[in-house]
C-alpha cells in the first residue's frame, strides 16, 4: 500500500513530461511569431527604414506551413531583407526555401550562410549543448550550397560570406559586411575589415553565429547594427529564466532579441530563428520567429 503514492507521483511526472513533449513538438514549434523592434541608429530627422531579419529556417521539403508563413511576411513591406543562415536541413530543401522567400527576392537583400547550408544535420545527444566541455562538430551529408547561393545571387541579393559591399535600400546607401559561419571556423573577417565608409548612410554587420571575436571586430570598425542567428534563442528555455545555452560564447541573456553590444555603440539583434534540428523538432518557451527591425533616428 505504501508504494501507491510513489506510483501515482511517477505516473504524474511521466504524464506531465509526455504532455510537455507533445506541446513543444506539435504545437509550439509551429507557433510562428513576428517580433518587432525599434532600433535607434539613424541620423536625426532620417526617415525610418524597415529590415526583415530571417534566420535558421532549417527547411525540410514537406514544411509547407513554414513556407506559407514566411511568404506571408511580404505584408511587412520591408526595405531590406537579411537572411542569417542555416536555411537547409535536407538536400531537397532548396525549392522550399526559395518558395518561402519568393515575395522578397525582388526586394534588396543580403545573406550569409551557416554550417547547415553546407552539411546536413546528424543525430546527436541534445544534452551535449548544455553539458560543460568542448563539443566536436559532427558533419552530415553535403547540401546543395551552390544551388541556394545561385538562387539568392540571381535575385540580386548580396553574398556577404567574408565580403563587404554597399547597396541601396529604402532610398539610403547601406554598407554591409559579413562573414561565413564562425561556428565551423569559416569566418575571415580580417579579409574585409576596416573602418566604416563615411559615404554610406547606415552600416550593418552580418554573421550566422554571434561569436564575440566577430562582433567585437565589427563594432570596433563602427558598424552600428549587428545581425545574427544560430542560437535558436536557446530552443528549449526555462520560463522566467530563459536560455540554457547559446551554442557559442554569446551570453545566455543575449540568446535572442535586441541588445547593446558590450563596450560599443553597436546594437545586436539575434534572431531565435524559425526552425529546429530535424532530429530534435521541439521548442519550449521559445517560439520560432522572424523580426522586423524599424530603424529610427538616435
Amino acid at each position: 500500500m505504501r508504494k501507491r503514492p510513489f506510483i501515482g507521483l511517477a505516473a504524474g511526472v511521466i504524464a506531465a513530461g509526455a504532455a510537455t513533449f507533445a506541446y513543444s513538438s506539435l504545437i509550439e514549434r509551429n507557433m510562428f511569431t513576428l517580433r518587432r523592434f525599434d532600433v535607434p541608429v539613424l541620423e536625426p530627422d532620417a526617415e525610418p527604414l524597415r529590415i526583415l531579419h530571417i534566420s535558421d529556417l532549417h527547411m525540410m521539403p514537406g514544411q509547407q506551413r513554414k513556407q506559407d508563413w514566411v511568404a506571408s511576411l511580404g505584408g511587412t513591406d520591408p526595405d531590406l531583407v537579411v537572411v542569417t543562415g542555416d536555411n537547409l536541413s535536407d538536400p531537397d530543401a532548396v525549392p522550399g526555401v526559395l518558395r518561402a522567400l519568393d515575395p522578397f527576392l525582388s526586394v534588396p537583400g543580403a545573406f550569409v550562410f551557416g554550417s547547415n547550408d553546407y552539411r546536413g544535420p546528424v543525430l546527436k545527444n541534445p544534452l551535449r549543448y548544455v553539458l560543460p566541455g568542448e563539443r566536436e562538430y559532427v558533419q552530415g551529408v553535403d547540401l546543395p550550397t551552390e544551388d541556394l547561393r545561385a538562387g539568392f545571387v540571381d535575385a540580386g541579393w548580396a553574398d556577404l560570406n567574408n565580403a563587404r559591399t554597399v547597396l541601396k535600400a529604402g532610398g539610403r546607401s547601406i554598407e554591409l559586411v559579413g562573414v561565413d559561419d564562425p561556428h565551423v571556423e569559416l569566418d575571415d573577417y580580417d579579409s574585409v575589415a576596416g573602418p566604416i565608409s563615411g559615404g554610406a548612410d547606415l552600416h550593418i554587420g552580418v554573421t550566422h553565429t554571434p561569436a564575440s571575436r566577430v562582433l567585437n571586430a565589427m563594432a570596433a570598425d563602427g558598424f552600428a547594427l549587428l545581425l545574427a542567428g544560430h542560437t535558436h534563442g536557446g530552443q528549449v528555455c526555462v520560463p522566467f529564466y530563459g536560455a540554457l545555452t547559446t551554442n557559442c560564447d554569446l551570453p545566455q541573456s543575449m540568446a535572442k532579441g535586441l541588445h547593446r553590444w558590450p563596450g560599443s555603440d553597436a546594437w545586436l539583434h539575434v534572431s531565435a530563428g524559425l526552425g529546429t534540428h530535424p532530429t530534435a523538432p521541439i521548442r519550449f518557451a521559445c517560439r520560432p520567429e522572424a523580426s522586423v527591425l524599424t530603424l529610427i533616428p538616435r
